[in-house]
């Protein structure tokens, strides 16, 4: 079966993405913080089976900020797959997120959006079916 083991992004502020990511996946752990003399810091973060890569922009770059989701090129979310969606919720507010758009009531799935501080958007998703043909119906 194909999955997807890690995606590599770039971002403004890895301190930061570590510590809305710790938030999202509380089983993440850092793997790996690498600082090269001469280079930029990029950092792994996840679980025994998935992660991100981050990365800081390469020193010689103009990186433009904040960035645009659905209208720049690029990735405009990122989702992942969450147990416990009402107790991450209750964090991300906690701890200052916006929230991105409303989503409908689904039979088999609760999905939030949510910005990180970096402007990227997260998609949190919370399956009440292992179905495939229930959890991806579209409603």
């Amino acid at each position: 079966m194909t999955r997807l083991e890690h995606a590599n992004i770039t971002v403004p502020d890895i301190d930061e993405a570590i510590r809305f990511i710790k938030i999202i996946a509380p089983d993440f752990v850092v793997r790996k913080d690498c600082f090269p003399e001469e280079s930029y810091r990029w950092v792994h973060i996840g679980n025994d089976e998935y992660y991100f890569a981050l990365q800081e922009a390469h020193l010689d770059a103009n990186p433009t900020y904040p960035r645009m989701a659905y209208k720049n090129f690029g990735v405009n979310h990122i989702s992942i797959v969450v147990d416990d969606l009402d107790k991450i919720e209750s964090k991300l507010v906690e701890a200052g997120y916006k929230r991105s758009i409303e989503t409908p009531k689904e039979s088999y799935r609760r999905r939030l959006y949510f910005y990180d501080d970096m402007g990227f958007e997260w998609e949190l998703i919370e399956y009440s079916s292992n179905e495939p043909n229930k959890k991806f119906h579209y409603e």
